[in-house]
């Protein structure tokens, strides 16, 4: 009972379990194929995320670098770069990319166009070119920082995705579908048994007639066989009693 759905075994149902198997079926290969896009997606992402760790790696170790040469040239000029500043140069733009029906977050950096002639004058008069290749290296350090938190939600994102797919594919593999099959196969035994029942019924039925219709036959035929034994009597009695009567004389 636990293997099969508890149905009333008719042959509309029989279709109905058919049709539901049959969409499981196609719901399953469906799934499957969602589930290679995404890992195939999801592989090719971690590729991403590891080469992007180590772009990450080789491009904080400059950017540091540079730091150092720039404050070694310049001194202290945190207070100048905040004063320079007016508008964010680097903003992040959010978006969303659709993977076999999986929103993935994409985000993007844009630049807003803030430098401007204040800001690429910093620190002109001491350091004034080291100041600016730090800036170069960390606006690089904050693209990649970019790509990366990118890359890392679209990785949990998608490893979701998969997971909550593949829960899918093995409820319809080991669940749903040997459950419809289980249920088709008790239906129509039960059909078959049904079937056999009615063609036993009708067998004794139609013994039945037979047997009728022979023993009306066996009555009709012997009324008609007492019909002919009385008719014979009586003309048995008629002619015995011409021979006794005298003969009349005129």
């Amino acid at each position: 009972m636990a293997n099969r759905y508890v149905v009333v075994p008719t042959v509309t149902v029989l279709a109905v379990m058919k049709g539901r198997l049959t969409g499981a079926v196609k719901g399953h290969a469906l799934l499957k194929k969602k589930a290679d896009a995404l890992t195939m997606r999801f592989r090719q992402i971690l590729r991403k995320i590891v080469q992007t760790k180590q772009d990450m790696g080789k491009n904080m170790r400059q950017s540091a670098f540079a730091l150092t040469e720039a404050k070694y040239a310049a001194g202290d000029f945190r207070h100048t770069v905040f004063d320079s500043v007016e508008t964010a140069t680097v903003r992040v733009h959010a978006q969303q990319d659709n993977v076999a029906g999986v929103k993935i977050p994409k985000f993007e950096q844009l630049h807003t166009g803030g430098e401007g002639t204040k800001l690429s004058l910093t620190g002109l008069g001491s350091g004034g070119q080291q100041i600016q290749t730090c800036r170069k290296a960390f606006i690089n350090s904050i693209e990649l920082l970019v790509q990366l938190a990118s890359l890392q939600t679209a990785f949990l994102t998608l490893d979701v995705a998969i997971k909550t797919t593949n829960r899918r594919v093995n409820a319809l593999d080991n669940v749903v579908r040997p459950k419809l099959e289980n249920t088709i196969s008790y239906i129509k035994g039960e059909l078959d048994e049904l079937e056999r029942e009615e063609f036993f019924r009708l067998k004794k039925v139609q013994a039945k007639k037979k047997r009728d219709a022979a023993d009306k036959d066996a009555a009709v035929i012997e009324d008609n066989l007492k019909a002919a034994s009385s008719l014979s009597d009586v003309s048995s009695n008629v002619l015995k009693t011409d021979d006794q009567d005298e003969d009349i004389v005129f």
